[in-house]
C-alpha cells in the first residue's frame, strides 16, 4: 500500500520593501518572505481535489496586504502577524509557518551626521527569522543569521589531535581562524524587543569570537554559544555552524624567502564543518 507522507505547500521568495516614514527620518525594511501551510491536503495530492487549497498566489498577496497595515518593526513581529492571520482566516489549516531573510539597510553617514533618507547595505550576512504556529498553541519564534564572514589573526591554534599514517596537517599555535558562520536561536516566549535581543546576542557572539583564546573551532563555537545564552535570558538554545575558511601558509622557500605567518592562500574547498547546539540544562 502506498500513502502520502508529511507534506506542506506555500510561496517562496516574496520580496517586500516597506518604508516607514517617521517625520523627516525614514526607515527601510527589505524582507524576503517564505510562507507555508500544513493540514489535511491528501485529496489534493492524491485526487487533484483543490477544495481545501488556498492558492499560493493568494498567500503572496496576503504578505503585501498585511505589510501595508502592519506596524511591525522587526521580521519576528511581521512573521508572527502573518502566521496568526493565516491560521485565523483558514480553518482547514492545522499549521502555518513563515521565514523571513533580510539584509538590513542602515542610514548613510555624511560629514559625521546620519542622513535621514539615504541608506547603505553592507556585507553579505543575512538576518533570518522563522515563526511557526499550530492551531490552539502559541507561535514559536526562532531568529538567526547566515553567511557571516569573520576572521581572527591571533589567539588561534590547533594541536594535540589524533595523528595516524594519513595525517599530514601540522600542529600550530598561531594560525588564522576564518569562517562563514551561521546561527539560529529559539525564543522561549514573546519578546518585547526583538531588535534589542538580536543585538545583544550578536554582540556576545562577535565579542567572544574576537577575545577567545581558541584551541579549536569547536571550543570557540561553544564559547560563543554560551556567551549568547548568558547575554539573552529569553532564548533557550542556539545552533551555530562554523565551516572553516582555510588560510594556508604559502611555502616561499623555493624563492629564498621566509614566511613568518604573513602570506596565505584563502580557500574553502574542501573545508572542515563544525556545528553544534548549545542549550540551557534542565
Amino acid at each position: 500500500m502506498i500513502v502520502l507522507g508529511e507534506n506542506r505547500y506555500g510561496k517562496s521568495r516574496v520580496r517586500v520593501m516597506k518604508l516607514d516614514r517617521d517625520g523627516e527620518k525614514h526607515t527601510v525594511h527589505e524582507w524576503n518572505v517564505e510562507v507555508w501551510l500544513k493540514g489535511d491536503f491528501a485529496a489534493c495530492f492524491e485526487d487533484g481535489d483543490n477544495s481545501r487549497i488556498l492558492p499560493t498566489d493568494t498567500m503572496k498577496n496576503t504578505v503585501y496586504f498585511l505589510a501595508r497595515s502592519s506596524s511591525a518593526g522587526t521580521p519576528e513581529q511581521f512573521a508572527t502577524e502573518l502566521v496568526t492571520y493565516l491560521l485565523a482566516e483558514n480553518p482547514q489549516v492545522d499549521e502555518a509557518g513563515a521565514s523571513i531573510a533580510t539584509n538590513p539597510w542602515t542610514h548613510l553617514t555624511t560629514a559625521g551626521t546620519e542622513h535621514a533618507t539615504a541608506f547603505v547595505q553592507m556585507g553579505g550576512a543575512t538576518d533570518t527569522t522563522t515563526v511557526m504556529g499550530r492551531r490552539g498553541t502559541a507561535v514559536k519564534v526562532a531568529s538567526g543569521f547566515r553567511n557571516l564572514a569573520i576572521l581572527k589573526t591571533a589567539k588561534s591554534g590547533f594541536a594535540g589531535y589524533i595523528r595516524d599514517r594519513l595525517t599530514t596537517l601540522k600542529e600550530t599555535h598561531d594560525r588564522l581562524l576564518g569562517t562563514l558562520a551561521s546561527g539560529e536561536w529559539k525564543y522561549t516566549g514573546e519578546v518585547a524587543d526583538y531588535a534589542t535581543a538580536r543585538a545583544r546576542i550578536f554582540d556576545a557572539v562577535l565579542q567572544t569570537f574576537a577575545l577567545h583564546d581558541s584551541l579549536s573551532v569547536q571550543q570557540t563555537l561553544y564559547a560563543m554559544g554560551k556567551a549568547a545564552l548568558e547575554a539573552e535570558a529569553s532564548i533557550s538554545e542556539i545552533y551555530l555552524s562554523m565551516p572553516n575558511k582555510h588560510c594556508n601558509l604559502v611555502d616561499l622557500a623555493p624563492f629564498g624567502l621566509d614566511n613568518p605567518n604573513r602570506i596565505f592562500v584563502p580557500t574553502d574547498e574542501p573545508h572542515g564543518s563544525i556545528e553544534a547546539t548549545v542549550r540551557r540544562a534542565g
